[in-house]
């Protein structure tokens, strides 16, 4: 809504620039595009949000401006001179037939115009509020839109059959040629204006028809003004694709009780600028008025909202200023500040979205100024109370934080194509209806897709080093029911280790990623794994990941075919974990967790450097070792893992340490010697292994 500010001082006696009224405006809660300097003072642009249709008007925005600058808004009485020998209702009959379409329908004739082109003064202010002049007839109509914001709409009387107006709802397959010369095909149930050959507008606030449009022959018009149903209007306009000044504020709501008095705005510059005789009343069908709706607002909900007091007078001088005419009904009503103090409203039928005691507090606050309220938070109606899962997903993101990663959140409306890459064949994907664009059209199915996106970011940004982590849900669709899991996606490149001054720089390998899941997985008591994995990571680099039975998912380098797509010139890795089994787990190791004192006997190293068979894993040696029932051993680590010179071809060597622990007694050295000899015992039967001998 682009407001004139010379226009705008018609109404309200204020001498502070356009500059500092947009201003204060914005602090009040009208966000303000702009300012633009002009001959007519300056023009404001105030994006006027859904709720407040009574600032698409220069005369709400200057009651917005009385109530802040605490000046009397100064009152619309337009006294057109009318004929003392015709009467409008002899010349035009209107009759609505689908009053839940159309609330109320005036309608006023003046006759011997002479259609012309405006003065320069309208043609400056339509223009500044970027609106086209046409001609001064068509041009008053929106400049009283502008004025007032009840649109309104000229026909040529000449052209209305029978001289009368009906307004009924579309019938199926019904055309009508708008204004723009296009012949539109009306939608059942869309509100008309029409004449006895049909329709000749839709809902006068869509677009008119070209049947009974004002041109420079016109002699007599009906003025309309009327109040459609705003659902009605904002679907009309939506179908046929017509959004228009007029269709934007009634299809917001506009103010019913001000449709005789804008018609008699348009009526009287109509005269002054055109000519004519006014016959006189108005055609004035009104079904649809209802009662005015009083409301209550107390000073002990001010202070529980607002957290301070606001004094009686500012109370009463705002809500008066606003048009919700107050009355304290309270029993203290001479008595200033009383914390019982109650004032019953009346709503202004230009405030239809103001319903409840807190709409009120809400107009109080915002014009009595946000800044003289301090800052506090509101007393809270009900304990908070943590997830269940706060203690595990917090000391997992720490461990992550430990481990050189970094959180990142994003939104889980992703591209088809990309979440296909990722996706197994037996999931169902979530689509969205009505997605923000081609890019997010569906839910995530895994949490690697973004975090595969999340690297590619960063990568073509000049980050080459990353390490992240996503806490968040993946999607898919169960048949007609929609599944929601828990998952951790991590995702790393680049270098893990810089280079140092001792040190060569060192590159993120699956080794790293399979080592930082392993110090995640002691959150839940250890993970294992297995081969294998999904299709898009690699297949030499890749590993299922599970708890115990369950399968909690799987980690390895980004495969070649998928790391073509994001254009990736460096290795990927991902890994992803179903979030809901390891949060189980975590509860259990720590509901088993109990004290044991500190060992009094010394602990016992003894390293195994072993020849292994490629095909061998460390997991493989491990479970061997475990298999034997020892209870001294404490611990088996990888030491050490060498390949090269002076070992066979098609093997490797493998330094694994064992830590003895006894509770009981301290070790002897046969004790050592014998547990040393069952395993390499078993290592040797079981996996093929033997001792280096060098």
């Amino acid at each position: 809504m682009k407001v004139v500010y010379n226009w705008l001082k018609e109404f309200v006696d204020v001498t502070a620039s356009a500059e500092e009224i947009a201003a204060r405006i914005a602090l009040s809660g009208t966000n303000i595009g702009g300012v633009e300097k002009g001959v007519l003072g300056g023009v404001v642009d105030a994006e006027v949000t859904s709720n407040r249709p009574d600032c698409l008007s220069v005369y709400g925005i200057a009651r917005e401006v009385s109530a802040i600058y605490k000046t009397p808004l100064k009152p619309i009485v337009p006294k057109p001179v009318e004929s003392t020998t015709a009467k409008a209702s002899d010349a035009v009959r209107v009759a609505i037939e689908s009053p839940e379409l159309c609330a109320r329908y005036t309608a006023r004739v003046i006759r011997g115009v002479k259609i012309q082109p405006s003065p320069a003064w309208l043609r400056e202010r339509l223009e500044a509020a970027g609106v086209t002049s046409i001609s001064n007839v068509v041009d008053v109509t929106n400049y009283v839109m502008l004025e007032l914001g009840n649109p309104m709409h000229a026909f040529d009387l000449g052209k209305v059959r029978d001289k009368s107006i009906v307004v009924r709802r579309a019938k199926p397959g019904e055309k009508m040629q708008t204004l723009d010369g296009t012949e539109r095909v009306m939608d059942p149930g869309m509100p008309l204006v029409c004449d006895g050959d049909g329709a000749r507008a839709i809902g006068s606030g869509v677009m008119g028809g070209a049947s009974t449009e004002i041109s420079f022959s016109t002699k007599d018009i009906l003025l309309e003004c009327a109040y459609f149903d705003p659902i009605s209007i904002r679907r009309a306009a939506r179908s046929m694709k017509l959004h228009t000044e007029a269709s934007t504020r009634f299809g917001r709501g506009v103010d019913p009780e001000m449709a005789e008095v804008a018609s008699r705005r348009a009526a009287e510059l109509i005269l002054q600028l055109a000519g004519g005789e006014l016959l006189s009343g108005v055609v004035d069908v009104y079904p649809g008025k209802r009662a005015a709706k009083k409301i209550t607002v107390t000073r002990a909900e001010i202070l529980r909202v607002m957290g301070a007091d606001v004094p009686d007078k500012e109370v009463e001088r705002v809500l008066s200023a606003l048009g919700f005419a107050p009355v304290r009904v309270d029993q203290n009503r001479g008595q200033e500040g009383a914390l019982l103090a109650a004032w019953e409203c009346t709503q202004p039928s230009w405030r239809a979205e103001v319903e409840r005691e807190i709409d009120l507090i809400e107009e109080i606050a915002r014009v009595y100024g946000l800044d003289k309220f301090p800052a506090r938070l509101p007393v809270a109606r009900t304990g908070a109370a943590r997830l269940p899962q706060y203690e595990a997903e917090t000391r997992l993101r720490e461990r992550l934080m430990g481990l050189g990663y970094r959180e990142i959140v994003t939104i889980p409306h992703v591209d088809a194509q990309r979440d296909e890459l990722f996706r197994a064949a037996n999931v169902t994907p979530a689509k969205l209806a009505n997605p923000l664009s081609e890019e997010a059209g569906v839910l995530r199915s895994t949490g690697s897709v973004t975090v595969a996106a999340a690297i590619e970011w960063n990568l073509n940004h000049g980050q080459r080093n990353v390490k992240l982590f996503e806490i968040g849900r993946r999607y898919a669709l169960n048949g007609a029911e929609a599944v929601e899991t828990p998952v951790l996606a991590i995702g790393a490149t680049g270098e893990v280790r810089p280079q140092g001054l001792h040190d060569g720089a060192r590159d993120y390998s699956f080794a790293d990623l399979k080592g930082d899941l392993d110090a995640i997985g002691t959150l839940s008591g250890g993970i294992g794994w297995q081969d294998g994995g999904p299709e898009w990571l690699n297949a030499a680099k890749r590993g299922r990941i599970f708890l115990k039975e369950n399968e909690l998912g799987a980690a390895g380098m980004l495969a070649k075919r998928v790391a073509e797509k994001y254009k990736f010139r460096q290795d990927v890795f991902l890994a992803e974990i179903a979030l809901g089994p390891f949060y189980c787990a975590y509860y259990g190791v720590k509901n088993a967790r109990r004290y044991e004192p500190l060992p009094r006997f010394p602990a016992v190293e003894r390293d195994f450097s072993l020849l292994l068979a490629d095909g061998v894993k460390f997991a493989d040696v491990t479970k061997t070792i475990q298999s034997l029932g020892i209870v001294e051993i404490s611990s088996i680590e990888a030491a050490d893992l060498f390949r090269g010179k002076n070992v066979p071809a098609g093997k490797y060597s493998l330094m694994i340490r064992v830590i003895f622990q006894s509770r009981e007694a301290t070790f002897s050295d046969a004790q050592i010697a014998e547990y040393s000899g069952k395993i390499v015992a078993a290592l040797e039967k079981n996996l093929g292994a033997a001792l280096r001998a060098n």
